[in-house]
């Protein structure tokens, strides 16, 4: 799967780029100074497949600009692709292992003392490359793979005991490297890998003498990365450093696995503890890992259901890990991996869209290269997205932009901030929907008439004010994304405000309340007998004088 490029780098020409130009990258978008060294397809065939291939994901997950090509027919094809990718995934899987050879998932960007020679932006479909670990899990939730999972009802690990396994991570390795053969790495994950150890056959082999998760862990990074050495002799794994930490030095350096991957150390919070992760840094070249890699965020990790991007937090990302670079040896540091997340695994909601997180990307980018953030890099970034002025600190910035998927940005700010908040304003704090207008009221349809005429005009042009703005802003995704991605997020995001303004609309004047029922004449007999009797003792005791008329009805004359 490939990507097509949506914007210019701070610092590129103004010439734009080649419809050839798009980075042989699978599953990923990628931004990049340097010249990109794809092979351009050839004539109607080709185009047709750059069309396809730009910006999908496993599932629609993919985001790219990309026009021409109808969102029923982009989707048809996703799904032609994507059952062709199972079917030889299937027979491959089932083959005996062969030498294995290397593999590398696109992480391009190195770092001088300048700033990166090299810049990649990573968008992290959780789905398709450069992650081995997210094609795994997007292979093992499907019902003909789920035997190969190290825990039979999660789909998050792979058991690394069955050879299937390893036939099934070389036909992944060698699908994604006959898209990429010039590649120099290839990430293979392997991060938070929580229940490796919990399948019935982890379990047997860690009651063996001196097996622990950890070299479990360790030898299942060994067998891949030897994989990818032995195949791909010039591609460099690149590996999630997360379960490295709390690993002992010796037993890490003895597993040697240290000479044959490269950590990416992972941190997205503002503010990033410097310190440790300089130790950190000093750990792993003590046991023999010759570079290290950092990775950022540029959207994501604030939210799994996050619609907006917060700039300013992705911003102090990235100083932080200036400052990290700055106080590690210069020789150490291979590159940083801007990472822009669309979802935060297989299972969860859409997070940030792509075109909604380009200011923030660009700020980063400018941040990395010029090694800090000033007023006139802000200006800078300014002028190449067309703002006059761009908030960092507030989900809110007060002018357009000119930058591809702008219209996105704008729209889905205004259905972020204004559109659940002025539902709820008419909804739950007019006190005519409130007192005449509830559930009860609307289950039961007694409602009044003339409390309708108080409310309902307002709510008939809000619903036509917000379906406005709904239709221009899906009109724009469909531009970009494959139709069940804008599915998706719109009923994430707008139709569950949508529906309650809707049913306010459309809701029928019904006819007054009936009168209430009449009590039956013995009923209404038995209960004044019994008043009777009360008033009766109370006169009997000089408190109260009964008219003689209610006497005689309680001798029933």
């Amino acid at each position: 799967m490939r990507s097509a490029r949506l914007f210019r780098l701070p610092g590129e020409s103004n010439r734009p780029p080649s419809r050839n130009a798009s980075d042989k990258r699978a599953g990923n978008v990628h931004y990049r100074t340097a010249r990109s060294s794809s092979r351009p397809h050839r004539g109607r065939e080709a185009t047709a497949r750059q069309r396809r291939d730009a910006g999908t994901g496993a599932e629609g997950c993919g985001q790219a600009l990309y026009t021409g090509v109808s969102p029923r027919r982009r989707q048809a094809k996703a799904i032609d692709a994507d059952r062709r990718c199972r079917g030889q995934l299937r027979a491959r899987s089932r083959e005996q292992s062969r030498p294995e050879r290397r593999h590398a998932a696109g992480m391009e960007a190195g770092m001088e003392a300048g700033g990166p020679r090299r810049r990649l932006v990573h968008l992290d479909l959780k789905g398709a490359p450069p992650r081995a670990s997210y094609l795994a899990e997007f292979v093992l939730k499907h019902r003909e793979f789920a035997h190969l999972r190290e825990v039979k009802a999660f789909p998050n690990a792979l058991n690394p005991h069955k050879e299937e396994s390893r036939a099934l991570v070389k036909a992944m390795i060698d699908q994604v490297m006959a898209l990429h053969e010039d590649l120099k790495w290839f990430h293979i994950g392997c991060d938070e890998v929580y229940y490796l150890g919990e399948g019935e056959e982890s379990k047997q082999w860690l009651q063996q003498q001196d097996n622990t998760p950890e070299k479990l862990w360790l030898s299942h990074i060994k067998a891949v990365a030897t994989c990818v050495a032995s195949s791909y002799p010039s591609v460099t794994p690149i590996v999630w450093d997360d379960m490295l930490r709390g690993i002992g030095e010796e037993t890490l350096a003895e597993s040697g696995v240290p000479q044959l991957v490269q950590p990416m150390i992972w941190d997205y919070a503002a503010d990033l503890d410097v310190e440790g992760k300089v130790q950190l840094i000093e750990k792993y070249r003590r046991c023999g890992f010759s570079k290290v890699w950092f990775a950022s965020a540029f959207k994501g990790a604030t939210g799994v259901n996050q619609s907006l991007t917060l700039i300013g937090h992705h911003l102090k990302n990235h100083l932080q890990w200036l400052k990290v670079a700055s106080n590690s040896p210069a020789d150490v540091l291979e590159g940083i991996a801007l990472t822009g997340w669309q979802r935060y695994d297989h299972f969860s909601v859409l997070c940030e869209l792509l075109p909604v997180a380009i200011p923030s990307v660009a700020v980063c980018l400018q941040a990395l290269k010029n090694g800090g953030y000033s007023e006139k890099i802000k200006e800078n970034v300014e002028k190449l997205l067309g703002m006059s002025n761009l908030e960092t600190d507030t989900f809110m910035s007060t002018s357009l932009g000119t930058f591809p998927g702008s219209n996105i940005l704008t729209l889905v700010t205004q259905v972020s901030f204004y559109l659940k908040s002025s539902v709820d304003e008419l909804l739950e704090r007019n006190r005519y929907v409130t007192g005449w207008f509830s559930p009860y009221h609307r289950k039961r349809k007694i409602i009044h008439p003339i409390i309708m005429h108080h409310f309902q005009p307002d709510a008939v042009s809000l619903l036509s004010k917000w379906n406005a703005v709904v239709q221009d802003l899906q009109a724009a995704m469909e531009q970009v994304f494959h139709e069940c991605t804008v599915e998706e997020w719109m009923e994430e995001n707008v139709h569950p405000s949508l529906q309650k303004l809707q049913q306010v609309v459309c809701s029928e004047v019904c006819p007054p309340i009936p009168p209430p029922q009449v009590l039956p004449q013995h009923t209404a007999v038995d209960l004044f007998t019994s008043l009777l009797d009360f008033f009766q003792s109370l006169n009997e005791k000089k408190t109260l004088v009964l008219n003689p008329a209610l006497i005689s009805f309680r001798s029933g004359n």
